[in-house]
């Protein structure tokens, strides 16, 4: 029998503790969450649009590497296919200015080492190309995060993803075709990386 497992860690600045991980079976998915079986309870959990087309079919089992999000207005979960999503997640709303939303608006378009890139190039129209990120929050962005990105993203490099205006016509285009900005923004996430 298949055995659920929640991971709790403690919260380096709450009181309260982390969940860092979900493991369940998939209930459902929809265009920013996927609720997610966990023992006797279904678990929503907030996620990119490049998570969420990735999950599978319902009735399968998933795991996300998750942020534990506390307010005064609530309590949100969000998942991630991976580590380096999640931290960028977190590196993103530790911006002022910066909220989830944002931050899931950019992470369903790219994902951590696209963005990683863009920010190294400073590459504003990608950026952009978010939904709620206008030009000023994308130098906003590039500013607060140039000196923190990872070593696996060399400053310069030249990553095998299309361009940003590339991927902004495309978006544009499949927008234009009738498909919703969520719906737009999934399928471009799963454009393959060309190899150099």
């Amino acid at each position: 029998m298949f055995a659920p497992a929640i991971e709790l860690y403690p919260g380096s600045h709450t009181r309260f503790s982390m969940i860092k991980s979900i493991h369940g079976t998939l209930q459902a998915c929809h265009p920013d969450y996927a609720l997610i079986r966990v023992g006797g309870f279904g678990i929503q959990v907030f996620a990119p649009a490049t998570t969420i087309s990735h999950l599978g079919e319902t009735g399968t089992e998933v795991g996300l590497h998750t942020h534990f999000h506390m307010r005064e207005d609530g309590i949100t979960l969000y998942g991630f296919l991976s580590e380096m999503d999640r931290d960028a997640f977190e590196q993103l709303i530790a911006i002022s200015g910066v909220g989830p939303r944002v931050a899931l608006s950019l992470l369903s378009i790219m994902d951590a080492t696209t963005l990683y890139q863009a920010i190294a190039d400073e590459d504003q129209q990608r950026l952009g190309m978010a939904k709620g990120v206008g030009k000023r929050l994308a130098a906003q962005l590039i500013l607060a995060l140039k000196g923190k990105l990872p070593s696996i993203v060399p400053a310069g490099t030249v990553s095998g993803v299309p361009t940003g205006k590339v991927q902004a016509e495309a978006l544009e285009a499949l927008i234009g075709l009738g498909y919703s900005n969520a719906e737009a923004q999934a399928a471009i996430s799963k454009i393959p990386l060309s190899k150099p």
